[in-house]
This record gives C-alpha cells, structure tokens and sequence, in this order.
C-alpha cells in the first residue's frame, strides 16, 4: 500500500515558495523550514478538525459513554494520520506503508517490548472486549470498575482492598494492558450480571435452630426472589453466547455445625454494587426478628462445663464411679 506522493509534492511546493527569500531561521535550509511549517500546518489542521468532530458529537449526543468512545476514537484517528503524513514529510525516501510500519515495528520490538506488549494487549480488548467500560473486573490482587480504557493502559476504580464489603476506596490504580495476556481476569457484570452472596448466622445449640432457620428463608424469599427472577431473564439471554448451568437461582439456607453452635447460611443472589445494601436489609430484618421469638439465641465464642451425667442424654450418660467414705 502507497502512501500518497502528494506529501512531497506539497513539499516541495512549499520549499519552491520560500526559495530566493531569506531565511527565517538562520543555519536551516529551505527544505527543512518547509518541512517544519508544512509539519505544524498538518497537526494543528488535525487537532482543529478532531475539535470540530467533538463538538458536533456533543451537541448531537447525550449519552456520555457514546462521547467518551467518539472522544477516544478521535484522539487515536488523529494520532495515526499524524504520525504517518509527518513520517512522509520528514522521511521522503519511506514510500510505502509496509515499509514504515515493518521498520516501526522492529525498532519497537526491540526497545519497547513491553509497549508492544501493551500494544497487543490494547487491540485484544478491542477486538474481544474482555471487558468494557463501567464493568466490574479483577485482574490479579486488583478490583474496580474500569473508568478508562487507553493504547498502553486501562484504569480502574479500585474496591475492597482497604474498605469491606466490595465497596470503592476512591483510588484509581493503572494497569498495563499486557497483564490481561498474564493474569487470570474475573468480569462480575458482562455474561451473568449477579453475584451469589452467602450471609452466615450463628444460633446457640439450645436455640430452636429449625424456627431460626425458617425465619432466615423467609427473610432471603421476601428481599432476593426479584433478585432470583431478573437472574432466570438474564439466564435465558446469555444461554446462546456461554454455557451457563444453574438448577436453583431463589434464595436456600443451608445447615451446618460449628464450635459455638448451629451455622445457618443464607445464600442468595444479588447485583455486584448492591452487596452491602443487600446484606444490610437482611440483617436488619433478622435482627428485628430474633429479637421477637424468645426460643432463638445468637452464639458466639464462649467456654463452658458440661457436665455428662446430669445433662446428656439418658442413654448416654456415664456412670460416676461412687466416692469413697472421707476419713476420719
């Protein structure tokens, strides 16, 4: 493919136009200063037509995702021309694309391998979109919510980390693009935009744990079954692109032992950014709910004596052997 040879031409037009003046610049040749005001002209036409393109876009859209990606378009559309038409002006003997893109590359891949690297890492979230911008990812040890995607980067608002429940820190962390080639990256929001959430409560063993139990699953039904039915939606649409297998999407408590007492674990589905609020309602509504039955109790850690022979079972009590006499 041919860059245009237009490029020289207006070139040395240009350098035609300022033979016989004096020279603007003392130690240039007329060359050189053509090249130079033929340079400017071209990037200062760029920035001036990409400003005109955005102005329109904003007075046409509304959406600010759709102006964010024209914004972003634009700057590398712009980025490209320029270094191309500027490569032509300078580097007359380049005449092909092939040629200056096969030169560009192997000086690349040999003093910034890991700019290509991050190179490649930017056309595969574009060509694959692994993630877009808004969605929820962790990449490594990092989490957040992508706010900006560029050609060696993507940026992230970082949550949990530092704060509970998966909330934002308020820090912005910067990730080069080749990790997503290296690490393993979790998207909490593009197939199945829900997160199973599991809340544990601990009863005492004297608790009447299956009215406990009962309470928790009514609670779960009451705050998660829209929850569970937007999720069978979602479900259905993503079946054509992934294999997505659930059997049960409602709300279930399951039943276990601990040290301190009997484990009763509410597992329900919610959205990523409503974690927090999720657990906080359910809570509330437990708390309100225990306290109003006399016959269940919270456990925690404790220690105590228990006596076999008087509070075991009947049948499995130990027999004492008997005291002997005290001397007299």
């Amino acid at each position: 493919m041919q860059i245009p040879g237009s490029v020289t031409q207006v070139t040395d037009s240009v350098a035609g136009r300022f033979e016989g003046l004096p020279l603007v610049v003392p130690g240039l040749t007329v060359e050189t200063q053509a090249k130079v005001i033929l340079s400017c002209v071209l990037v200062i036409s760029l920035v001036f037509g990409r400003r005109l393109i955005l102005n329109v876009v904003d007075r046409q859209v509304e959406n600010p995702t759709t102006r964010y990606r024209w914004a972003k378009a634009s700057s590398y559309t712009a980025t490209l021309l320029g270094v191309l038409i500027i490569a032509q002006v300078w580097f007359s003997a380049i005449r092909s694309l092939g040629t200056f893109l096969g030169l560009l590359s192997a000086g690349l891949a040999i003093a910034l391998k890991d700019l290509v690297a991050d190179l490649a890492g930017w056309v595969f979230i574009i060509w694959r979109r692994p993630f877009d911008l808004g969605d929820r990812i962790q990449i490594g040890i990092h989490a957040g919510d992508v706010v900006d995607t560029r050609i060696f980067a993507f940026t992230i608002m970082e949550i949990a980390n530092r704060v509970g429940a998966e909330q934002s820190t308020g820090r912005m962390i910067h990730i080069p693009n080749s990790r997503v080639f290296s690490e393993p990256l979790a998207n909490y929001t593009a197939a199945f935009p829900f997160l199973w959430s599991e809340l544990p409560v601990l009863v005492t063993f004297e608790s009447d744990w299956r009215k406990a139990k009962g309470i928790l699953q009514a609670i779960g039904d009451d705050e998660a079954m829209e929850t569970s039915r937007e999720a069978e939606r979602s479900l259905r649409e993503k079946s054509s692109r992934f294999l997505l297998h659930y059997r049960k999407l409602t709300p279930v408590v399951y039943t276990s032992v601990q040290d301190s007492g009997v484990l009763l674990t509410l597992r329900y589905l919610t959205r990523p950014r409503a974690r927090r609020g999720s657990a906080e309602a359910i809570w509330e509504k437990i708390l309100d709910a225990f306290h109003e039955v006399p016959t269940v109790d919270f456990a925690y850690p404790t220690q105590r004596v228990y006596l076999n022979p008087v509070e075991g079972k009947e049948g499995a009590r130990a027999d004492l052997p008997p005291m002997a006499p005290p001397r007299t």
